[in-house]
């Protein structure tokens, strides 16, 4: 027979029995009749339980779906930066919120449907015939007793607090960074290059607080490409000279604008910038072409973009009329200007005796919502809600809009019918 050593000195646990069970119920003026066959006792934590790595994570639909997939979430965050939380998909700010009430972790803790054995002894809902069910049934549940069970369960953790996730738009502001220190100007230039601030692909997506869908979507908008297997953007002069030698090839290949050729591109820029350099660009600012399979169009909207940067140099402003007639003029022969191109990238500003047009960046805009507001009624002192949006969208979420947003950090006034917003202060 085994011998076991029992420390006497230890305090006891009580163990709750079936009787103890039936008291409790008299106690609570509860019918026994009315409660399902198994009882469930459940015990604090002894000291032996270690559960401090153990934390409450609230989810929503997304993620939930995501683990029941097979996918994994992210931490993601520097020692200096606020912790997110991402899927392949979205971005969520993680934040510590009390709980009022306190919250028990209990193993294999069964719930109402899975502890009943007997229909005679499951649970009613209470309604108009409860009472003449029940009476019908007295004399026959008081006939047919089911024997009770009673399971234990110890409580693994009791927890005052949970991590709320809260989705947020990807912070690209890091990526946006980390690419500029390394940007490409031309194969010369290497060797002043820091080798050590190079980022693979991976290496950046496990840097940059964002889900891997919305990295891409990054890497898009920075115009970033690979280069001798690391990720780069490239400095705007060199870019644009690059860009301009391509489009120079429709006309003098009379090429139409949905005919472009990239095999012909690549080929005609040999010796000017590397191949790995103009496919990425050409990839980039074009997309195939509807009506001529295997050949490709160059995107308006892109193109006008870098035209337009190239022109709305820091502190210059220019006439209305005079800028868009040396934009149009800029652009390739059946290309359009529209002032919506100027998205997050210049404004146009009224407020003067002559309306002008004059570059503002969004990427050199300040970070928090507070300073980001300040710096644009410093620069224009009233806007509409049009002209705010591509400046302060990338403080939304799913609930927090950009009206949101101006309503709680601007004043709104109404002239000549038409909405401004102005600083509150």
């Amino acid at each position: 027979m085994e011998h076991m050593e029992v420390n006497k000195n230890a305090p006891q646990l009580y163990v709750r029995t079936p009787e103890d069970v039936k008291a409790i119920v008299r106690h609570a003026k509860l019918d026994e009749r009315q409660l399902t066959q198994c009882t469930q006792a459940l015990y604090y934590p002894s000291a032996d339980i270690v559960a401090d790595n153990i934390r409450l994570l609230e989810l929503d639909g997304h993620m939930l779906q995501q683990i029941r997939n097979g996918q994994s979430l992210y931490f993601k965050g520097g020692l200096h930066e606020k912790l997110v939380l991402c899927t392949d998909e979205r971005t969520y700010d993680v934040k510590g919120a009390e709980i009022s009430n306190s919250l028990l972790l209990v193993p294999d803790l069964k719930f109402a449907a899975s502890t009943s054995t007997s229909p005679l002894k499951s649970p009613r809902t209470s309604n108009a015939n409860s009472s003449l069910e029940r009476s019908l049934n007295d004399s026959a549940e008081d006939e047919l007793e089911v024997p009770r069970t009673l399971d234990q369960r110890k409580v693994l953790g009791i927890f005052h607090e949970y991590f709320e996730c809260r989705q947020i738009q990807p912070r690209y502001r890091k990526l946006g960074e980390l690419l500029q220190m390394t940007r490409f100007s031309g194969s010369e230039n290497e060797e002043f290059i820091e080798r050590k601030l190079l980022f693979s692909f991976q290496q950046l997506l496990d840097t940059v607080q964002c889900s891997r869908a919305e990295f891409v979507e990054g890497l898009r908008q920075y115009r970033a490409l690979e280069f001798n297997g690391y990720l780069r953007v490239l400095d705007y002069e060199y870019e644009y000279r690059i860009v301009n030698l391509m489009l120079g090839l429709i006309s003098e290949n009379s090429w139409q604008l949905d005919e472009v050729q990239r095999e012909e591109t690549i080929a005609a820029l040999e010796g000017i910038a590397p191949e790995s350099i103009v496919a990425g660009l050409f990839d980039i600012y074009t997309v195939p072409s509807v009506r001529c399979p295997e050949k490709f169009k160059y995107q308006e909207e892109l193109v006008a973009r870098i035209v337009a940067q190239n022109i709305l140099q820091p502190g210059l402003r220019f006439r209305n009329e005079e800028f868009m007639s040396t934009w149009q003029d800029a652009l390739p022969e059946g290309m359009t200007c529209r002032i919506e191109y100027l998205r997050g990238l210049g404004i146009c500003d009224k407020e003067g005796a002559q309306p002008c047009i004059r570059s503002l960046a969004e990427e050199h805009l300040p970070t928090t919502i507070h300073e980001r507001m300040r710096a644009l009624f410093k620069t224009k002192r009233k806007w509409t809600l049009e002209e705010m949006e591509p400046y302060i969208e990338c403080f939304t979420t799913p609930t927090l809009s950009v009206s949101t947003l101006l309503a709680k950090h601007a004043r709104c006034l109404t002239e000549a019918g038409v909405r401004y917003y102005v600083s509150k202060h």
